[in-house]
């Protein structure tokens, strides 16, 4: 501590105090060899030892009230509690008692300077300026009413400062504006607050608004860890941009309840300055330090490193033509004149647009041309209708419908908020069958739709034993080829292999064999798909979860749950994974069959998409808008882990927040007792 400036020592100590010290349970620590016995660190001392601490890093413990508040003076070994780290774990009892020593040694005065921190009534710098009670009540109405309409712009996702704070603004910003709205229908708050506030203690600076958000986030987060415990748990995570272009990786925790239910809560979304697998790797265990999780209890992991839209674009062919779609619908809707004619045809003709498939853009962007009010926009829309009205544009058009339409029930199935591992395995087997299908005998069939389409469009067909010209090609490499080639070979099976290729990547033959024995599990029509044989398989597969004995135990246990729940008529209405272990939590009879409950819960565990993740940065794009383009990386993620998570926020209680904000800095005032 001594380290840092003397001006912000109690500033960082307030921030190691808020975090309370690093404890890290139920890790797997490592062992080291003393004589023939090996010995490591142990999480029961937590208990016994309060102030103890544990680097994952170096496997050493800590003082942590030592290395706070450290005066002169240490006695010989006590260095190794503030610094170097004391890991002889063959005598750890005998020297943290010795650490510890008698009244008045180093630890306990540093003990005695922690309680006081901590407690700042206690403190010479509050009891100098003790206030009255009636301002220490003034103090806590403040200070919730600000709370209050922090929990509203939270929930609500809403920007807090204004362009014009200033007393003669119309409009200060939603913050104030509504802590203002707020004093004038609460005569108590109102006579608090603003300009009735003392000038220095009006707690609405806008370095108070991100203390207490911050206070909210990590109460919200705690919240959280509190519910997981010290249960087993997958995470799933992603990257995207935000509107400032830069990189944000959001990371969700999945696990089983003590109800039984399947749980997915944002944890955190960190910058990172690149997505490689090394730094993406270093911010998880940034992350899992931080919060205190353990990779031993770690049982899934999902990451999501492409779609079918990404993987469809690495076609050159394909690219163009998305890239001509992003200005089509760019000039068919910019200006409201354009986007009453697109409605009215779209109105007119959606019937027959789904039957036959005709293309609205196309009156859009003729009309567009034909007004030419703006030569630029006129000239655009020509090309543009030239480009549509293109043999090629409706090859790829409709092989792009015809791909996407095969993998969209599998997406929208792994969209669902309450997806079930066991819901997309049929799924992906018949997408898989279904492409591989369309590679081998679907080119005559697709190719007589197209010439039908571009027939009754008046587009020109071009014969597929002719010469492709070489600036349709896009490719000079010297060679000659047909027609035939360019659009069967270099387009049609190209695209349809980059899909297939990527289904094998993300569902490959060992994933598949996984889901396979995880269909096992499936309760519907009393449980016809169980497999004793395979679901011992997939136990094996955690060894750290069943040991050989419990394996040998699970065989004739499944068989038993099976025969109870086929002949138990409270099993009847169970469909899918996720019932079955609530139903099992409230019928206690997980407490009957353990093995087979954590097998369940295993599986549950298992993330097939990051749908979730997905919600998180549709929540970072609504959070952080172009408007606010300017949020920091720690106001972010305090905004979203609160707007994400608000069912979870709503159940904690102002003065746990208050609370935790008043240990976050020195206040000029302190609350007074819940009357």
């Amino acid at each position: 501590m001594d380290s840092f400036d003397v001006n912000i020592q109690d500033r960082i100590r307030r921030e190691y105090v808020a975090k309370g010290p690093c404890q890290p349970k139920s890790h797997d620590f490592p062992k080291k060899q003393y004589g023939k016995d090996k010995r490591g660190f142990r999480d029961v001392w937590y208990k016994d030892y309060v102030w103890l601490e544990y680097s994952t890093t170096t496997d050493a413990a800590y003082c942590f009230w030592c290395f706070l508040f450290k005066r002169g003076y240490l006695a010989p070994g006590d260095e190794a509690f503030v610094s170097g780290g004391f890991s002889n774990w063959k005598k750890a009892n005998e020297r943290f008692r010795a650490h510890v020593g008698s009244t008045g040694s180093s630890h306990n005065k540093a003990r005695i300077e922690y309680e006081n921190f901590v407690n700042q009534k206690q403190s010479v710098t509050y009891i100098v300026s003790r206030v009255s009670s009636k301002q220490e009540k003034e103090y806590r109405i403040r200070l919730t009413a600000t709370l209050d309409v922090i929990r509203f712009l939270l929930n609500q996702g809403l920007a807090f400062r204004g362009h014009d704070e200033t007393s003669t603004s119309s409009n200060r910003g939603n913050f104030l504006e509504l802590l203002y709205w707020y004093s004038l229908r609460n005569d108590e708050v109102g006579q608090v607050v603003l300009n009735n506030a003392p000038g220095n203690n009006q707690m609405i600076a806008p370095s108070i608004q991100k203390e207490i958000v911050n206070a909210c986030a990590v109460e919200t987060t705690l919240e959280i860890m509190k519910e997981l415990g010290d249960k087993l748990f997958s995470i799933m995570v992603d990257e995207s941009r935000d509107c400032s272009v830069k990189e944000q990786m959001a990371i969700v925790i999945r696990y089983v309840n003590k109800n039984g239910e399947i749980i997915e809560r944002f944890l955190a979304l960190v910058h990172v300055k690149e997505t490689s697998s090394k730094c993406l790797k270093m911010t998880i265990d940034f992350v899992f330090s931080k919060l205190g999780l353990s990779l031993s209890r770690l049982r899934g992991q999902g990451y999501d490193g492409a779609s079918n839209m990404r993987v469809c674009k690495a076609n050159r062919h394909v690219s163009d033509f998305f890239n001509y779609l992003s200005p089509i619908v760019t000039v068919c809707g910019s200006s409201c004149k354009r986007a009453d004619i697109l409605r009215q045809n779209e109105y007119d003709r959606m019937v027959e647009m789904i039957e036959k498939g005709e293309i609205s853009s196309v009156k859009v962007l003729e009309t567009v041309f034909e007004d030419g009010v703006d030569p630029e926009i006129g000239g655009k829309s020509k090309g543009l209708l030239q480009k549509m009205e293109n043999f090629d544009f409706v090859f790829l058009m409709m092989l792009m419908k015809r791909l996407l339409g095969m993998t969209d029930a599998l997406s929208c199935a792994l969209q669902y908020k309450d997806q079930n591992i066991l819901n997309a395995i049929n799924l992906i087997v018949t997408v898989k069958e279904d492409l591989q299908a369309f590679r081998e005998s679907g080119w005559d069939d697709f190719l007589q739709e197209v010439e039908a389409f571009c027939r009754a469009n008046e587009i020109d067909v071009p014969i597929m034993d002719d010469i492709v010209p070489r600036r349709i090609r896009m490719k000079n490499d010297g060679k000659t080829i047909t027609n035939y080639h360019y659009y069967c070979v270099e387009i049609f099976c190209q695209v349809v292999d980059l899909i297939s290729q990527e289904m094998r990547n993300r569902f490959p033959e060992s994933s598949t064999d996984l889901l396979e024995c995880m269909v096992c599990l499936d309760p519907r029509n009393h449980f016809s798909n169980i497999n004793v044989d395979k679901l011992i398989h997939l136990a094996t597969l955690y060894p750290e979860d069943f040991s050989s004995m419990e394996l040998s135990l699970l065989t004739q246990e499944l068989r038993s749950f099976v025969s109870d729940a086929r002949t138990d008529t409270r099993f009847s209405d169970v469909e899918d994974l996720g019932t079955l272990s609530q139903k099992m939590v409230e019928m206690m009879k997980d407490k009957i069959f353990k093995l087979v409950y954590r097998l369940i819960k295993l599986v549950l565990l298992l993330p097939v998409a990051t749908t979730s993740v997905e919600r998180v940065f549709s929540a970072m794009k609504f959070v952080k808008s172009e408007l606010r383009n300017k949020m920091g990386d720690d106001w972010l993620n305090d905004d979203l882990m609160v707007y994400s998570e608000k069912e979870v926020f709503a159940t904690i209680p102002n003065e746990m927040i208050l609370s935790r904000f008043q240990k976050m800095a020195t206040r000029r005032s302190q609350l007074s007792r819940i009357a």
